[in-house]
């Protein structure tokens, strides 16, 4: 599952909850492990002061992991051998 659906997902059962943004990054990184988690105990005290900035930092720190979808120019590259 990709990460916009997981914050997407998330971040609808928050705005149901009528959560604070205090509340949303608190339960928010109760989602997380492995390399994730470690990324966001590693940050600095008082670094994350709001749920966007959460969520884009993140984003942004797995960007280059995401398997990106196929383009069409890309199968002017596919060889038959």
């Amino acid at each position: 599952m990709g990460s916009k659906v997981i914050f997407t997902a998330f971040h609808t059962q928050m705005m149901l909850s009528e959560a604070s943004d205090v509340v949303y990054c608190k339960i928010f990184m109760s989602t997380l492990a492995g390399a994730a988690l470690d990324w966001f105990v590693n940050l600095p005290d008082g670094h994350i002061t709001s749920f966007d900035q959460l969520s884009t930092l993140l984003r942004e720190q797995y960007l280059v992991n995401m398997v990106l979808p196929p383009i069409s120019y890309n199968v002017f590259d596919v060889k038959q051998y």
